[in-house]
Parts: C-alpha cells; structure tokens; sequence
C-alpha cells in the first residue's frame, strides 16, 4: 500500500473535511478488515467509499467483481491508476453518493446476495444504515467502519444512554459483532476519534415480525424523537397522528406502563407496541 499523503501530495489533493475523509494507511488493518468478510471468488461486493483503494485492491484479489462508490471525482483517477498498477479488472468504479445508489439493482443483477464494507462517513452513516436495512434482503454480511461513539449506539442495549433509534432499527434484523478497534494513528490525515469495525449480518427470518416495517420504523423515530418524555407523551405528540387516549390503550393492552421511556424498551417490545398501535389505527 503506497502512503495515501505521498499519493494526495503526488495530485497537489488535500483531504476533504467536509467529506469526512480519512485514509487508511495500514495495510494489515485493511487485509484484517477485508479477512472478516469471509468473502469468496463468487462474492459482489459493494464498497462504500473507495477512496483511495486501501480495501478496493485486497477486495478485488478475492471477489468475483466489486462496486466501488467513491463521491470524489478528484481521486478516482488515482484510484484507477491504482487498480491498473495492481493489474485488477474486476472492479466497477461508481462516481456518485452512496445514498444514490439502488443496492437491489446491483444484487439482481447479479442474482446473488452482495456483501458491503466501508469506512463510512460520520455524516451519513445513520441514512447509509437505515438504506442498508431497508435492502436488506439482497445483502448478506455487512462489515462497516465506523466512529467509535456511532459503534457503541448501534451495540447499546435498553436502558443505557447510548440505546436509541439506530440501536432498535438494527438488532430488529441483524446480528451485530465487533470486529476490531482502528487506531486514530492508523488514517491520514488523523482523525479526532478512533473507529470501530463491526460485522453486521442479517436475519433471514425475525422471531416476531413488524407487520408494517415503514410503520415499525416511524414508531421507533417518534419514540425516540423526544427521549426526554414519557413513551405516552413522545407518541402522542408526534408525527403518528394518534391521540393520547389511543396511544394509552395500546400501551395498556401490550403491558408497557405509559410512563416509561423508549431508552428502556426492548425490541421485541416496540415490535409488539407496532403492531398493536396500527391495529388500533386501521380498524
């Protein structure tokens, strides 16, 4: 791996903040982080935020073909110069926002589920999440970097200040492992935070299913939306458009005393909670 400052310096490029750029500059991270994706010569993989290759070229010696989505349009012709210098054809490089990206279509067309990985950026991460999720069933491991501080609240377990919306929306699908911690030292330029690694793999089937995922979903954005306030309050007053006397009922009929919080429910409970509350709604 060449050092991505001699590469940036070799272009006259600098480091976009507002990209929220950090180039790994490890290879031993970069083949650890590629190894935990198990990936095979049949795999797709698609690689969010390709940057300058440090996963893009150990990723292509060992999948069928690789997507890489880079938004950078100044360091794709490093990228490509890169790839050609490690004689690898078998990468597909995509110049657009990874949230612009229709993850099924990649998938479909090649009739197999996908693997992704990434360092993905503190900005976006949250949406590339909620995207993933929502694609779900074409993908079939996800092995994502990112902020430490983002890692712990997606692993946060009810009653701890760090559970939330990202926390419920994820574990409802998918079994979650860390991976590895990713010194700051490890990227140029050096980021104010280390990153984690995690391993997120998908559930074929749920235990208890949402009957309506969108609905699932805007429960725990509502429930969450107003963390300080009772469940009953932060449901009543938001964008569900359910009144208190409804919300009341529901909550009494699953068992949850109004006057609990969302940070201490469990996911089987707003499931549960989900369900019951858009039965009251269509009939």
């Amino acid at each position: 791996m060449i050092s991505p400052k001699k590469l940036l310096d070799a272009h006259n490029i600098r480091a976009k903040k507002q990209l929220s750029q950090n180039f790994l500059k490890d290879p031993s991270t970069a083949e650890m982080i590629v190894s935990h994706s198990e990936i095979s010569p049949e795999d797709i993989v698609l690689e969010i935020g390709a940057g300058l290759g440090a996963l893009t070229i150990p990723l292509a010696r060992r999948a069928k073909k690789v997507f890489a989505v880079e938004k950078d349009q100044q360091i794709i012709p490093i990228l490509n110069q890169q790839l050609l210098e490690n004689q690898l054809d078998n990468v597909v490089l995509l110049h657009t926002n990874i949230l612009n990206i229709d993850i099924e279509a990649i998938a479909l067309k090649k009739d197999r589920k996908i693997v992704v990985l990434g360092n993905l950026p503190y900005n976006i991460s949250s949406q590339i999440l909620v995207q993933l999720i929502k694609s779900r069933h074409v993908i079939r491991l996800a092995v994502l970097m990112f902020q430490k501080e983002l890692a712990h609240r997606i692993a946060a377990q009810p009653g701890s200040k760090d559970y939330g919306r990202l926390s419920v929306m994820l574990q409802y699908c998918a079994d979650i492992k860390a991976v590895a911690e990713v010194k700051a030292s490890l990227f140029f330029p050096k980021p104010k935070v280390d990153s984690k690694i995690l391993a997120i793999k998908f559930k074929s089937t749920l235990n208890n299913p949402a009957t309506d995922e969108d609905f699932f979903f805007s429960v725990i954005k509502a429930a969450f939306g107003k963390r300080r306030k009772t469940l009953k309050n932060a449901l009543s007053s938001s964008e569900l458009s359910v009144n208190a006397n409804t919300v009341l009922h529901v909550l009494a009929e699953v068992g949850i005393e109004p006057s609990r919080r969302a940070e201490t429910l469990t996911v089987a409970e707003f499931t549960t909670l989900s369900n019951c509350l858009i039965r009251s709604i269509r009939f």
